[in-house]
């Protein structure tokens, strides 16, 4: 069982939702292009998405959804089911995670600047692999039970 988030980090990544509202497409989008530089992770996603801005924009959307109810998960399983579910569709692995974290946190200081404080990035690098653990969780029973059908 994945261990709870700190009252802290809850605390400090809801106070983070207005700033993910407002520049939340620009963050996943310099995420992906940090992710990008590596072909074989690059190669597990939909490219015409991509392109359309269509997937930067949901990674936001999911990303602010999680911000805003971090301490209310329940409101997140659909959206969590929907992703696992994509995730395994897709072929993602436990061990593409760290690349993710490794693009993402950069991403949220490239783009806030000193407003990602080394306290945000922390509160945020716990959050995501906290959610990390959970999708990783639900996808190898999604592969599991795939593979048994």
């Amino acid at each position: 069982m994945t261990k709870a988030l700190s009252p802290q980090t809850m605390t400090l990544v809801k106070a983070t939702a207005p700033a993910l509202q407002q520049h939340g497409v620009d963050i996943t989008t310099r995420m992906y292009q940090r992710l990008f530089v590596d072909p074989e992770i690059k190669a597990l996603f939909d490219m015409a998405a991509q392109e359309s801005g269509a997937q930067p924009k949901r990674l936001a959307a999911a990303i602010l959804a999680f911000a805003q109810n971090v301490d209310k998960l329940d409101v997140l399983k659909p959206a969590i089911e929907r992703i696992a579910g994509r995730h395994v569709d897709t072929h993602i692995k436990p061990e593409h995670y760290p690349a993710v974290a490794n693009a993402l946190l950069p991403a949220i200081r490239d783009i806030l600047g000193e407003a990602a404080t080394d306290e945000i990035l922390a509160a945020w690098g716990e959050a995501y692999w906290f959610l990390a653990d959970i999708l990783i969780a639900r996808e190898a029973e999604l592969y599991d039970e795939a593979q048994a059908a």
